[in-house]
């Protein structure tokens, strides 16, 4: 069987891509570098990290990106012995504006070197490159309306349909007119737009409803590419809207696929909430469902029900490999672990290093843990609602504006982090620095209130969650007990739904390393070695 998530944590956008036996899956990365993330595998069961293509500054560069901007629903397809992926870099969130642009990047191996990227166009998010038949290509994208009002018959103003246009892969741009082919069903806010050709018929998949718990898979066809669509007999190919009970949430966005054997597939993003306030701490996480075609030539879940199940089908001959309940990392290859990202910044050289002391992660304070532009925050994400996390820490802060330890991370209005520095009066102190979502103004508090007094040497550093709880620990290095440090927190605060709530933010929970020092001297901390460990 395939168990969902097929990728557990912040993974959310999936757009599937079949080439020959091999399946490859990008995701969105928003904020965190390098860009998009690709899995792959081999069997629509077991899938492994192989590549984030947005690498370097010419491809991508998000510092001054706000939370839940930069890298928004890549779409990776195969054609004429190329690997394309078609991504937005989002400039804005709040307001009425998006300022979203628009680019693609090829290569001829997944996990070799993607080109510098070309750009498209900017008149909205969630891009997608269909190669046709016959050898043309069309981009597809949402249209975004800063305007009160829209002429589309659209149900939402600002998702203003579904545009259409020819790329022409010769010349590197767009030709011919611009239409809009879908303005979306009654649900509204219409996106993820992608298009595929079976039977003589063009088949459009958006997401509708938002990315909260009213999202949906919607399915449109037509003869022609162009339209006009006529939307599926039951509007929504995948939703948990009206099924609260459901263990998946959230459902939407994703892509059709089908195995060599003609076995047909359809992904898409959702969310497991916790009891009792419905916060999904694991972010929007990609699945995958079971699908049939049935005799009206319209696509539906094999088993029946729009509702998303855990549990489906695998292809035949597939077999689950059993993946470590407790991984280790200690940073002696000299490069960063896969598992790892980090925020905005294309120069990663300026916050971190594996060579500065041979054998540990050197982190360089640069700006606040808050900052949209170079902060020194490397993290991996939550996979598990329940786990614990630790690291050792060697640093000498000087004054209480140089901190470094181990944060529990969702953006800059949402975190906990249990923080090495120095007092005035109690030397140096570990301490808690929280922000438990209290837009717009981001104010600390200080629930473990001046720290403890740690004396000198390194320290182990921990933190365990439990659904809703966190509870941060420390101890002298090389001894036995460990300590807890401040009360138990709200972990749910870090979460899509913390903070400002539902459709507000929309990444994932990071656990990790960071160090700031905000007297622009650099000074940081030395990271011996880091291990997550699941506990359910």
């Amino acid at each position: 069987m395939i168990r969902n998530p097929i990728l557990p944590g912040f993974n959310p956008d999936p757009s599937i891509c079949r080439v020959g036996e091999d399946y490859y899956i990008a995701t969105s990365t928003f904020e965190w570098y390098p860009g998009v993330q690709i899995h792959h595998s081999r069997d629509l069961v077991n899938w492994t990290l192989v590549r984030r293509p947005l690498e370097r500054r010419s491809q991508l560069d998000m510092r001054g990106n706000p939370d839940s901007c930069g890298v928004w629903a890549p779409c990776l397809s195969y054609a004429d012995g190329l690997f394309w992926l078609v991504y937005t870099d989002v400039k804005r969130f709040d307001g009425s504006f998006k300022d979203a642009h628009n680019y693609i990047v090829t290569a001829s191996s997944v996990e070799g070197e993607w080109s510098d990227p070309v750009y498209v166009n900017s008149s909205g998010f969630d891009p997608s490159l269909f190669h046709d038949e016959d050898g043309r290509k069309w981009f597809v994208n949402m249209q975004w309306n800063h305007r009160p009002e829209n002429h589309t018959g659209a149900a939402h103003n600002a998702f203003d349909g579904i545009l259409l246009q020819e790329w022409d892969a010769g010349t590197k741009r767009l030709v011919g007119p611009v239409k809009n082919i879908f303005p979306g069903t009654r649900q509204g806010l219409v996106e993820a737009p992608h298009l595929f050709r079976r039977n003589g018929w063009y088949y459009l998949t958006t997401a509708e409803g938002g990315t909260g718990y009213d999202h949906t898979v919607t399915m449109a066809r037509s003869r022609t590419i162009d339209g006009p669509y006529e939307a599926h007999p039951d509007l929504y190919l995948i939703t948990a809207k009206d099924h609260p009970e459901a263990p998946l949430q959230r459902a939407g966005h994703g892509q059709y696929v089908e195995t060599p054997d003609g076995e047909v597939y359809h992904t898409h993003l959702c969310g497991r909430p916790l009891a009792p306030l419905r916060r999904c701490t694991l972010g929007r996480e990609t699945a995958l469902q079971k699908c049939v075609w049935r005799d009206d030539g319209w696509l539906y879940l094999e088993h029946g029900s729009p509702v998303p199940e855990v549990e489906v089908p695998a292809p035949a001959g597939a077999v689950a490999n059993e993946k470590p309940a407790s991984v280790f990392y200690d940073f002696s290859e000299g490069t960063l672990p896969a598992d790892f990202q980090w925020l905005r910044t294309p120069e990663p050289e300026r916050i971190f290093s594996l060579s500065a002391q041979p054998g540990y992660l050197t982190l360089f304070g640069r700006e606040s843990i808050g900052s949209w532009f170079e902060q020194a925050l490397v993290a991996r994400r939550q996979e598990h609602h329940d786990f614990r996390a630790e690291t050792v820490i060697e640093a000498e802060p000087e004054v209480y504006q140089q901190v470094a330890g181990l944060t529990y991370y969702y953006n800059r209005y949402k975190f906990h982090a249990l923080g090495l520095t120095r007092h005035e009066v109690l030397g140096r102190t570990l301490t808690i620095l929280s922000c438990p979502g209290d837009y717009p103004n981001g104010n600390l508090t200080f629930p473990a209130g001046s720290g403890v007094a740690v004396g000198e040497g390194p320290l182990e550093l921990a933190a365990e969650v439990h659904g809703n709880d966190l509870q941060f620990f420390w101890r002298p290095a090389g001894t036995d007990a460990w300590q807890a440090i401040g009360p138990v927190l709200d972990a749910g605060v870090v979460s899509d739904e913390g903070g400002r709530g539902e459709h507000n933010s929309f990444t994932g929970a990071f656990i990790g390393l960071f160090a700031f020092d905000i007297t622009g001297r650099g000074r940081g901390g030395d990271f011996a070695n880091f291990r997550y460990t699941a506990l359910s």
